[in-house]
């Protein structure tokens, strides 16, 4: 894809207008002989694109002498941060340490694998100059297995796209440009990084997908799987109740408990009915069986809703608690963050 960098056509415009900062987030988990090479390229990009900028690598745990040569890189530059997990805590997790420690105007977050192609990030820039919040990577012509990425992929896209009535192509791509002040706003955890489109969009967020450039892996193992696809589906119930029902739990459940209450009665008074006109048994009527179940199930589903109207109060009323614990900071100004786990990653 061609190199997009706002050529000055304008002397006094360009005099005038400053170009946006960006905060470049790179989540690397054992990647030592990618780490250099990303560096380098990254420098090269955000160089032409004259820009200020900075390079936060999140180590997330790695145990391969990732982190040495992290700590090499921001010896000899001051614009590399780190931030080094205790240990490993998920992409999730290192997505959202990157963006809470971001300084800049805008938050760019791409895979230290060197499959994304930082070429691609003054492009998602200018689309964010002129006016969106979010930019989203395709990898259309994606550089992967079929059988175990590329196939399991296109079925979480299509039936995330379907359930959430969000029009995307590619949710997996972690190239992405945002305005910081939306990625300070996206709530991650559990493996939810990959719903940051969809979570932009609650918030009021303006994205548009674009087309990016994918390559083969050249060093190193992927670290995921096939399996991952079960996970996406079980984080797609979550987002889906995020999206509707985050804010009210009731709506749901009180709904559902209307239903089965609904039912339970219905049943009750077709039984008694039959024993009065029809002489048949209660006690054998498989509908009294229905209807006490069902009654149950309605006030169980009444206790939920209740019970998460009460957490969402909670959740609302106490500070932000965070899922990851930073071991160490580097080229950072201000003292070290050290955030208390309070859920699992």
């Amino acid at each position: 894809m061609k190199l997009y960098c706002p050529e000055e056509t304008d002397t006094e415009t360009a005099a005038t207008k400053t170009a946006a900062s960006v905060s470049i987030v790179v989540p690397v988990f054992n990647e030592f002989e990618n780490t250099p090479l990303m560096y380098d390229e990254l420098t090269t990009v955000m160089q032409d694109c004259d820009r200020s900028y900075e390079l936060i690598f999140v180590d997330d745990g790695s145990v391969d002498g990732t982190r040495d040569r992290l700590k090499e890189l921001a010896s000899r530059d001051d614009r590399v941060k780190l931030v080094l997990f205790r240990r490993n805590y998920g992409q999730s997790a290192a997505m959202l340490a990157g963006m809470q420690h971001a300084t800049m105007d805008y938050v760019v977050t791409i895979d230290g694998d060197l499959q994304n192609d930082p070429v691609d990030i003054p492009m998602m820039l200018g689309h964010l100059d002129d006016g969106y919040d979010l930019v989203h990577g395709w990898r259309k012509d994606r550089q992967d297995k079929l059988v175990s990425r590329k196939i399991p992929s296109k079925i979480a896209n299509w039936l995330i796209s379907r359930t959430t009535g969000f029009p995307i192509h590619d949710l997996g791509c972690t190239l992405k440009a945002i305005r910081r002040e939306i990625a300070s706003q996206i709530e991650l955890y559990g493996e939810m990084h990959r719903f940051i489109p969809i979570l932009g969009h609650q918030l009021g967020a303006k994205s548009i997908e674009v087309v990016t450039n994918h390559r083969a892996r050249q060093f190193g193992e992927t670290k995921y799987g096939i399996g991952r696809t079960f996970r996406v589906v079980l984080d797609l119930m979550t987002v889906k109740f995020m999206l509707n029902y985050l804010s009210s739990p009731m709506k749901l459940f009180g709904k559902l408990g209307l239903w089965t209450t609904g039912i339970g009665v219905g049943s009750l008074l077709a039984t008694i009915g039959m024993r009065l006109f029809s002489g048949i048994d209660m006690t054998g009527n498989p509908l009294l069986l229905l209807g006490a179940i069902s009654i149950i199930l309605g006030v169980q589903f009444f206790s939920l809703g209740l019970i998460g109207e009460m957490c969402v109060r909670i959740y609302y009323g106490n500070e932000k608690n965070s899922p990851y614990q930073v071991r160490e900071t580097v080229n950072f100004e201000g003292e070290e963050r050290e955030l208390k786990v309070v859920r699992a990653a």
